[in-house]
């Protein structure tokens, strides 16, 4: 039996979430053409990130969702090398996803 605790299986308990931060390119671009540099200063701004695991008592998002939440906010792990995010449920903002329910309605993204 392997104790390596590189191998062993992971599994979210309660109402956490481990998210993967989606990567920006740096610069930006405004709506209007402009290039916004990586380095520029901005107000409090909040992130996407993409859902790679949920706990047993997370009701609202599944992987593969994509969760806005306030980086600020927010507890770093490092799984298998890969950089993650360990946020509670009620952390997130909004939910873009494929699915749709019945009597929700939101923003396209």
């Amino acid at each position: 039996m392997s104790t390596d605790p590189t191998k062993l299986p992971i599994r979210m308990l309660h109402d956490r979430l481990l998210v993967s931060l989606d990567q920006e390119d740096g610069d930006r671009r405004s709506s209007g053409g402009i290039v916004i540099p990586a380095t520029a200063s901005m107000g409090k701004r909040l992130a996407w990130a993409r859902v790679e695991a949920v706990g047993a008592h997370v009701r609202s998002v599944q992987v593969g969702d994509r969760v806005l939440f306030d980086p600020d906010d927010r507890a770093e792990v490092e799984v298998r090398g890969e950089d993650f995010i360990l946020l509670r449920e009620r952390d997130v903002h909004a939910v873009a996803s494929e699915r749709i329910e019945e009597g929700q309605t939101g923003l396209y993204l």
